[in-house]
């Protein structure tokens, strides 16, 4: 399974048929096959009744057209001989005085399973009722010209690299869809043969089931439906193809289209089962017995080409056009905590250091909006500009004129001769600028700060964000200590994205100058001292890397646990116009180094709520021992 990084290639193809045609449908179905093969494509799948047409009406009880299917069908069967490919066509098949609408699975020249639709439709439009018979049988077996062959709804196919299961349309919007069962039994990617027609509205509800059902069994969802071809006597078929992922629409077919279509998409194995080991509920209601079939096609060396999925750079932001639902929401989790927090210990005021920087940033504009909410005076926010050896004129002048414009309490308390007493004490050279002469000044900062809470009655409020406790890029006991982290379920790209929502939609042109700079502002924790004209010289992306990347890094081994080998595949997808191969591969090591090394740091880590879909609380997402190695 490594060789493809756990994605399985599926393809949704919709034929231009010739109704009742079935030798001409399977000349068109073979030439898709081939095009999937030159694809790369593991499993195809063609919509329902394929072969025939879905709109045959009372042909279908023409025994003539009966043989035509099951003739087509052997031709299209043995086609698929020395093909590294799994074909799944609809097609009618009569068994003992019945005819029932299946999907027959085949691969290699041989039939491996068929299933039967279990939910015929009766409305209107469709009567399938007047001419199959419903799935739920008893007969287990049927006879094709390759041999005895397993059919029933209770099979799920298996190869070697991932598990998949098959309905038919009309099963989707049952009360209860077979792939629920099928799923829970271990089916990781669900095939749906289908002829809805098309309505007004119909397409969005319609996405919205598969989607919800890929999420609720958190598997892979393929759809097809019948297309150009189809009588429109009373109804109109649009080819409609889906293909949904635990939730997200990975593809959406054009819809209408006048020749063959195919679309084509990665299933990801691996964020399945990830998402499906964390569900300890999930094989809770497993219920009856449930065969399993053993798959073994040609197989393919790799896929070809490029990759079809999208993975967005920035996995902790949003889709622009729910930018202001999700600053709004991740702002509410913020100052709906702190207050909880500020109500609960009944202090008088908040204390925290401002820097300048994005971080301190967020957190004293979070602090107001705390403030405001809960009608407290902005005064009883207590901010704390602490002036060291690496302050900058820049950071020190947006620093001071962002607490005036925003009325809090001002302190400015330089730490120069303090932390050079504290050299003294302790027999450190200044002029050696090693981790001693940088994080004394980090703690002397923290010291300050709670001294200040205990002087009036504060709380200390942690500006420290996610990715710096990911990289442990924090001073332990210096700004990894707070008594409460406003900031550490917030990962540093989305820091800077809030400040910046911020900064357009809540502040005055004055606000939102200083909040503009500060964003534009190089990230440095300005320990070290500045350059010759008074620039910061010490930038943390220099030393640790693009945040950007660690960000992106954090995402896919938090949320799922995906190898090393596996971020840097798709690092190099997502990255390719910005990062050489080699770079993400150098700080992707230093963030597995820093990741695993730095645990101690967070295994004491202050409270602090929740905001994105993973956290690194020690009391929450991320039990981890300290003393382990980077995997």
């Amino acid at each position: 399974m490594n060789r493809n990084f756990g994605f399985v290639r599926v393809a949704a193809a919709v034929p231009r048929m010739q109704l009742a045609d079935c030798y001409a449908n399977a000349e068109v179905i073979k030439q898709q096959i081939d095009e999937a093969v030159e694809e790369g494509v593991q499993v195809i799948c063609f919509p329902e009744l394929t072969v025939t047409g879905y709109t045959c009406a009372d042909l279908f009880f023409l025994q003539q057209l009966q043989q035509n299917a099951a003739e087509a069908l052997e031709d299209i069967c043995n086609y698929t001989r020395q093909k590294p490919i799994i074909v799944i066509i609809g097609a009618p098949l009569r068994w003992d005085n019945n005819l029932y609408n299946c999907a027959y699975v085949m691969t290699d020249g041989d039939v491996v399973g068929i299933v039967p639709k279990t939910n015929l439709p009766n409305t209107a439009e469709f009567y399938e009722k007047r001419w199959f018979t419903p799935g739920r049988t008893n007969i287990t077996t049927v006879e094709l010209w390759n041999g005895e062959v397993p059919f029933g709804t209770d099979i799920l196919f298996m190869t070697r690299d991932f598990c998949f299961a098959v309905e038919l349309c009309e099963d989707l919007w049952s009360p209860l869809p077979p792939s629920t069962q099928l799923a829970i039994q271990g089916a990781e990617i669900i095939f749906n043969l289908s002829s809805s027609n098309c309505l007004t509205g119909k397409h969005n509800f319609r996405q919205q089931m598969i989607t919800q059902q890929s999420a609720r069994v958190h598997c892979g969802y393929v759809y097809t439906s019948s297309g150009v071809g189809e009588s429109t006597t009373d109804v109109v078929f649009s080819g409609s193809t889906y293909i949904a992922e635990n939730g997200k629409m990975l593809t959406i077919g054009e819809r209408f289209r006048r020749e063959s279509a195919m679309d084509i998409q990665e299933i990801d194995i691996e964020r399945l089962r990830t998402s499906r080991q964390r569900n300890t509920n999930f094989t809770a209601d497993q219920q009856g017995h449930y065969r399993k079939i053993y798959v073994a096609p040609i197989d393919n060396e790799q896929f070809i080409g490029p990759i079809h999925r999208h993975f967005r750079k920035n996995p902790f932001l949003p889709q622009p056009q729910d930018r202001e639902e999700y600053c709004e929401t991740a702002l509410q989790i913020q100052t709906n905590a702190l207050a909880r927090r500020w109500e609960h210990t009944h202090a008088q005021t908040l204390v925290l250091g401002i820097s300048g920087g994005l971080d301190s940033t967020l957190a004293l504009l979070v602090c107001v909006l705390t403030a405001d909410m809960l009608g407290y005076n902005r005064k009883q926010i207590l901010a704390v500009t602490m002036p060291g050896f690496g302050t900058s004129d820049r950071t020190y002048r947006n620093a001071i004129a962002l607490m005036e414009l925003l009325s809090v309490s001002i302190h400015e308390i330089p730490i120069r001769d303090a932390v050079l007493q504290h050299f003294q004490d302790i027999q450190h050279n200044p002029e050696n600028h090693d981790i001693v002469y940088e994080n004394a000044q980090a703690r002397e900062r923290t010291q300050i700060l709670m001294d200040l809470a205990n002087k009036y009655n504060g709380l200390v409020i942690g500006t420290g964000d996610m990715s710096e406790l990911a990289l442990g890029w924090a001073t332990y006991n210096g700004d990894q200590m707070s008594m409460y982290g406003v900031n550490a379920g917030i990962p540093k790209t989305l820091v800077r994205y809030l400040v910046e929502y911020e900064a357009q939609n809540y502040y005055s042109d004055e606000v939102r100058e200083i909040l503009m700079d500060i964003i534009d502002t190089p990230v440095s924790p300005e320990l070290l001292p500045t350059d010759q004209q008074g620039q910061i010289a010490q930038k943390t992306e220099d030393k640790v890397g693009p945040y950007e990347l660690h960000d992106f890094f954090l995402y896919y081994t938090l949320r799922y646990g995906f190898s090393k080998d596996k971020i840097q595949y798709l690092a190099e997808i997502v990255f390719e116009d910005v990062y050489e191969p080699e770079v993400i591969q150098k700080w992707l090591n230093i963030f597995y180094h820093r990741f695993f090394c730095q645990q101690y740091k967070r295994s004491c880590m202050p409270d602090g709520p929740k905001v994105v879909e993973v956290s690194l609380s020690p009391r929450g997402d991320l039990r981890m021992p300290s003393d382990v190695n980077p995997l």
